[in-house]
């Protein structure tokens, strides 16, 4: 009951927060508009950004390349143990978007690769045939639920973010996050904080390791880098949200963090 509350206080505080001035003064509820999402705080995301990468350069990317020199056995299975953790996160937000086919499949890979792929360090759904696999976060149910996206933010160390989508992350641990109700070996054992917080890390750290090149370049050739990271981004989410694969920007994934900037030609 009080998981349900906090989604509900969330969702409600979500829907204040989109209703904005209107030029009489008057607030209006911006709900199913296309808009262009504000910078609200742009001086502090920029200072928020700068701290951001100074971690990077001194303790992530170093990081990064050390994983990236390690086996490829070890990287993939990481890697697909991360994913299939995921499955977690995403299939309550399937069922919360009516999709209770997915969430039935998706049921069925985390089961699958659990069991006979040990534990997900080998990804044996994919190789049975199962559909390709989508993430899917309570932001972008929030999203798909009609409440905007409110100003574009930059967390310190979790990087690019709304306001919708940061209440998404809150609600992925004051809401029920079913990383915390997964009985493993079905004997009452629950994942604590401290898996969610690893898994998260090790996501991306797999993450950034795949994409050290990319991010060079787009420093090197960007005229303001903040503000091509911001457009990827909310590209990146408005294409998950609708669920599509192209338009003017192509978003490739491997993770659901995964984004970078391709011409679609």
């Amino acid at each position: 009951m009080l998981r349900k509350l906090t989604i509900t206080v969330i969702y409600i505080f979500l829907l204040a927060f989109n209703a904005n001035a209107g030029s009489d003064g008057e607030l209006v509820l911006k709900k199913d508009q296309p808009e262009k999402i504000k910078d609200c705080f742009e001086k502090l995301n920029r200072a928020t950004f700068s701290f951001n990468q100074g971690l990077d350069k001194v303790l992530i990317k170093p990081i990064a390349k050390g994983y990236r020199n390690l086996p490829t056995p070890i990287q993939k299975g990481t890697s697909n143990v991360v994913k299939n953790l995921s499955n977690l996160i995403t299939i309550p937000n399937n069922i919360l978007q009516g999709d209770v086919k997915t969430a039935a499949i998706n049921t069925g890979r985390l089961v699958v690769n659990t069991t006979v792929g040990l534990l997900g360090t080998i990804d044996v759904a994919n190789k049975m045939g199962f559909p390709k696999y989508e993430k899917e976060d309570y932001g972008q149910t929030l999203g798909k639920w009609g409440v905007g996206p409110g100003c574009y933010v930059v967390l310190p160390i979790l990087g690019p973010s709304t306001v919708r989508d940061t209440a998404g992350s809150f609600a992925n641990i004051l809401g029920g996050d079913p990383w915390y109700n997964a009985s493993i070996h079905g004997n009452n054992e629950f994942l604590s904080e401290g898996v969610y917080i690893t898994s998260k890390a090790l996501s991306g750290i797999d993450f950034r390791s795949d994409n050290l090149e990319s991010f060079e370049n787009l420093e090197k050739n960007s005229i303001d880098f903040y503000a091509s990271l911001r457009s990827l981004y909310l590209q990146d989410r408005e294409n998950k949200i609708k669920n599509n694969q192209r338009g003017s920007l192509e978003v490739i994934y491997k993770d659901e963090e995964d984004w970078e900037e391709i011409d679609s030609k």
